[in-house]
């Protein structure tokens, strides 16, 4: 079963990492699927045209979420190609960590600034197409640092905890529309940073995870889609943990 058919979707962030996850997963069930990278083209056009072999109408497109300007013309953009946006995955995000007696203003900022900022301008440029459709759903991705905290990484929690504040609002600002908002929180996922760490810091972590293991970037994948589609269609305002046990 596609649980994404026909559907139309955005996702920041969608070129590598869990962002990339999430727009194979999509496609994979039936989404047309749009996305925004940053900086290298040829690695988002060559998921676009993964995307496409899987039958999606896919796109990528170079944007920076956190440029309130180059979000409104980017949503203008994606509704002038697809005609509509049903999910829209605000995915895209930073780390710039450093203890906050060394944490520079511009750190501070450029964390802010694409974590949180974006999940705003993207939210706000696309609700008015949503409303007009009267319905839709927003997904936003937070992370279990956002509730927990973590030495090191004060601007990071900052912007994942403002997410939650955000997407309960947002949920109760348009759930008479039909509009939906959920936060997933992922703790420790399969990434390039977590295959750099050493044996040792990698026990340390998994000695507080229950399952014993990283998530994989599908796993998280598998839930937006499940936030995306019809399944879900009464779940809104909550912020969904994939940590393995790691915050409970």
């Amino acid at each position: 079963m596609k649980l994404l058919h026909d559907k139309i979707a955005l996702v920041t962030g969608g070129s590598r990492g869990i962002g990339a996850a999430i727009v194979r997963v999509f496609a994979e069930h039936g989404a047309h699927v749009a996305f925004t990278y940053h900086s290298s083209a040829d690695k988002a056009n060559a998921v676009a045209e993964e995307l496409k072999a899987l039958g999606s109408k896919a796109k990528a497109y170079r944007s920076d979420a956190g440029s309130y300007a180059e979000s409104e013309a980017l949503i203008n953009q994606v509704l002038e190609d697809y005609g509509r946006i049903d999910v829209l995955v605000n995915n895209a995000g930073i780390t710039r960590d450093n203890l906050i007696l060394r944490m520079s203003e511009e750190q501070w900022d450029e964390v802010i600034h694409t974590n949180l900022k974006s999940v705003f301008n993207l939210t706000k440029h696309a609700v008015k197409s949503m409303m007009k459709n009267r319905g839709g759903s927003i997904i936003n991705m937070s992370s279990v640092v956002g509730d927990f905290g973590n030495a090191g990484q004060s601007n990071y929690a900052a912007s994942k905890a403002g997410i939650f504040g955000f997407t309960k609002s947002i949920a109760k600002e348009l759930g008479s529309r039909n509009i939906r908002c959920n936060a997933v929180a992922p703790g420790f996922i399969e990434t390039e940073m977590t295959d750099a760490l050493d044996e040792k810091t990698r026990d340390a972590y998994l000695a507080n995870v229950p399952l014993k293991r990283f998530g994989k970037a599908e796993e998280v994948a598998a839930l937006c889609a499940y936030l995306g589609s019809d399944l879900s269609n009464y779940i809104t305002g909550q912020v969904i943990s994939v940590c393995g046990g790691l915050n409970t």
